[in-house]
């Protein structure tokens, strides 16, 4: 179910409004990075993923945890601090979390897609794979993406590393162009702070360039919203790195 304006609870003050944005933006449920699809308090400068704003109403229910039955949290429960079981990263807002088990899900990872087709590669969501990642080497660090053939393999938890320490090289790369089809359109600037985050150049355009693999789509759909519009406008960002 689609909604344009929502009320929230997190941000009781105005309501929040349906929007698709071309700016990274900082989700302030779960404090994890996002792109397109958002609710948004203008006023205030609020925004939450999709994800976040409209969670699971009942208990959400995942593949890779058939024993576990996930509730929405505003914040991670208890004193001891938290990691998402899916990237790995800390758990500093919103969450699912498992009771019985103790698992924890950022609202964006819980809703990755188990397949991820564009067009000429499937890419496969694996709790564990046994190959190494395309980005750090290693194996085992988080969920992973792999391609059919099994050659191509990429990180949840690389896939956020990339975001964070290419922020500000995303923030400043879409002032100039974008395109839609076959249209250019001009972009007045970003309306969001960078937060400081570090740049490393070079690292996202090398994982981009996997041979064969559609590595945009993965990086939207850990964005929250892996649509093909999305996918090509974070490859565009991407490979101005």
């Amino acid at each position: 179910m689609k909604y344009s304006e929502i009320s929230h609870f997190s941000h009781p003050q105005h309501k929040l409004r349906y929007e698709f944005t071309e700016f990274p933006f900082k989700c302030d449920g779960c404090k994890e990075a996002g792109i397109g699809s958002r609710f948004r308090c203008s006023t205030c400068d609020f925004d939450l993923h999709q994800h976040c704003a409209v969670p699971s109403p009942y208990s959400l229910h995942h593949p890779f945890y058939t024993k576990c039955s996930f509730q929405f949290f505003s914040r991670p429960p208890g004193d001891v601090p938290r990691y998402c079981n899916a990237c790995g990263r800390d758990v500093a807002g919103f969450l699912y979390h498992c009771r019985d088990c103790g698992f924890d899900l950022h609202p964006c990872c819980a809703k990755l897609p188990v397949v991820i087709d564009d067009g000429e590669v499937k890419l496969y969501l694996y709790r564990k794979v046994s190959s190494p990642c395309h980005r750090c080497g290693r194996k085992g660090r988080s969920w992973s993406y792999r391609s059919t053939c099994k050659k191509y393999n990429l990180h949840v938890a690389c896939v956020k590393d990339m975001l964070v320490e290419n922020w500000a090289d995303l923030c400043s790369n879409v002032n100039e162009h974008r395109y839609v089809g076959s249209r250019s359109v001009n972009i007045v600037g970003s309306d969001r702070e960078c937060y400081g985050f570090r740049k490393s150049k070079g690292k996202v355009k090398k994982c981009c360039e996997v041979a064969g693999l559609g590595v945009q789509f993965i990086v939207a759909a850990v964005l929250g919203d892996p649509t093909a519009l999305i996918a090509g406008l974070v490859g565009i960002l991407i490979s101005k790195g």
